[in-house]
């Protein structure tokens, strides 16, 4: 299945400062694919382009194997991070302009509202003025119209933004929903979190380029440190011996019940000799590989290089 966006070579420059910089990025169909990156990566300048809102000063974009053009607006939904309704329409009158502006017949928008409002249970609030709405549900209202055209694509800009745990759960629900009825989804956010939980694979910009693409599964194996969580009962000093030739301790902690250790398997050695020195010498009540997270891998690869075995370390014997 070829990508809905294939994007290549882009080059894209505001006066003396340069947003894209020979940025490549394909996105495969019916996926949900992770723009990622701190503030004035290119995050946003790469979402104009894709939305037509601006254009790339060399390289190209296809959309379905075409090239990028007008016709191609319409089968795309775009929720920018910096909303904007109209404060003082209703919500129902302002949703049928929205949707009617997507290309839609005022009874076919209306019916599809419908279903919406009910999905979202906001039927009650469909006659009252945008104002009057909180700031989460005035964004379920442009969720609503983004989503009302069954777009092939979906371009959300940090989508959870405003949402309480309960309505960033019925979002993303919804968003693994129009997937699974094979609509394409990008998003940007800093939420590393809904990364892992929901993208099948990412791209992560920085400062203007591509610093890495590719599967969220094969990213987090490629970054894998051959650290291990032990936790055990028996004594320390005869756990830290039994390590011998396949084992670094690199930390460990005790509550009143266990021991837990961080243990890095040597060079030369496999998780399966380490476990079997120190099955002799202590009790062993569980052992697992620590892979780092999507927030560990953006911090290493952002800040160029930054220890990601601290991060997992510090995290992991507190908890």
């Amino acid at each position: 299945m070829q990508p809905i966006i294939s994007a290549k070579n882009i080059f894209k420059k505001y006066s003396s400062h340069t947003a894209l910089d020979d940025v490549s990025i394909e996105i495969p169909a019916q996926s949900i694919f992770g723009l990622l990156g701190p503030n004035g990566a290119g995050k946003t300048s790469f979402i104009r382009i894709i939305n037509q809102i601006t254009a790339p000063d060399s390289g190209e974009v296809f959309f379905n194997g075409e090239k990028l053009n007008p016709k191609h607006i319409a089968q795309i939904g775009y929720l920018p991070e910096e909303r904007g309704l109209y404060k003082k329409m209703k919500v129902e009158e302002q949703s049928l302009y929205l949707a009617q502006l997507k290309g839609l017949k005022r009874h076919e928008a209306k019916k599809r509202l419908s279903y919406w409002f009910k999905k979202f249970d906001i039927e009650d609030w469909r006659n009252k003025r945008v104002e009057e709405l909180s700031k989460g549900m005035q964004q379920k209202i442009q969720f609503i119209v983004t989503v009302i055209h069954n777009p092939k694509l979906l371009i959300l800009d940090e989508p959870f933004s405003g949402f309480d745990p309960i309505n960033a759960s019925l979002i993303k629900k919804e968003i693994l929903n129009l997937k699974s009825e094979g609509a394409t989804i990008l998003f940007s956010t800093h939420n590393m979190e809904s990364v892992e939980e929901l993208c099948d694979n990412i791209a992560l910009l920085n400062i203007s380029k591509k610093i890495l693409d590719g599967s969220v599964k094969e990213i987090r194996k490629e970054h894998r440190t051959g650290l291990f969580e032990i936790i055990f009962t028996g004594n320390i000093i005869t756990f830290t011996n039994s390590l011998w030739i396949h084992g670094i301790l690199i930390e460990h902690g005790k509550d009143e019940a266990f021991c837990k250790a961080i243990v890095q398997v040597a060079q030369r050695s496999t998780s399966n000799q380490l476990l079997q020195a120190v099955l002799a010498n202590v009790e062993i009540h569980s052992f697992r590989e620590i892979i780092p997270s999507m927030n560990d891998i953006f911090i290493e690869k952002v800040n160029g290089g930054k220890n990601i075995e601290n991060i997992e370390i510090s995290e992991t014997l507190t908890n």
